[in-house]
C-alpha cells in the first residue's frame, strides 16, 4: 500500500516530538556524569532530531519548488540563506560533529559532541522550531 507524502506541518510535528525527546534525554542526568548508556541515548536522540530537521528543511523547500539538494550541507546553506536558521556555521558544525563521531574515525569526539548537543545544538533546534512554526503559519 502506498503512503501519502508528509506535509511540512506533519514534518514539523515529528520534529517537535523528536526535540522534546532530545530535551528529555539531556535533562535526565541533572549535572551528574552520564553513563555510557545515557550518552548513547542522547546522541541517538540528537541524530534523530537532526535527520528530521533536515527532512523538514527539504520538505519546506520542495513546497517552494526548490531543490533537490545533494546533501545536508547544501540544504543547511540554503536554509541559512532563506532565514530558516540563523547560525549557519553552527549548523554546519553539527554536521561535522556527526561525521567525526562516526565510529569509522579513531578520534575520540564523544565528550565534545555531548557537550555541544547540550550547550548549543538543542538551543539551535529550538530556534529552528520557532522559525518553522512562524513560516508555516504565514
Amino acid at each position: 500500500m502506498k503512503t501519502l507524502p508528509q506535509t511540512c506541518e506533519q514534518c514539523l510535528d515529528e520534529f517537535s516530538n523528536a526535540l522534546e525527546d532530545l530535551r528529555s534525554y539531556a535533562n535526565r542526568n541533572n549535572h551528574k556524569p552520564m553513563t555510557e548508556s545515557q550518552s548513547r541515548d542522547l546522541i541517538i536522540s540528537f541524530e534523530v532530531a537532526h535527520e528530521i530537521a533536515m527532512k523538514l528543511i527539504r520538505k519546506y523547500f520542495e513546497k517552494l519548488g526548490k531543490g533537490p539538494f545533494s546533501g545536508s550541507r547544501d540544504a543547511t546553506l540554503e536554509a541559512f540563506h532563506a532565514d530558516l536558521i540563523d547560525d549557519g556555521k553552527a549548523w554546519l558544525d553539527m554536521i561535522i560533529d556527526r561525521i567525526q563521531y562516526n565510529p569509522v574515525y579513531s578520534i575520540d569526539t564523544q565528550g565534545k559532541f555531548l557537550e555541544n548537543i547540550q550547550k548549543q545544538y538543542i538551543g539551535l533546534f529550538e530556534k529552528f522550531e520557532d522559525t518553522m512554526e512562524k513560516k508555516l503559519n504565514e
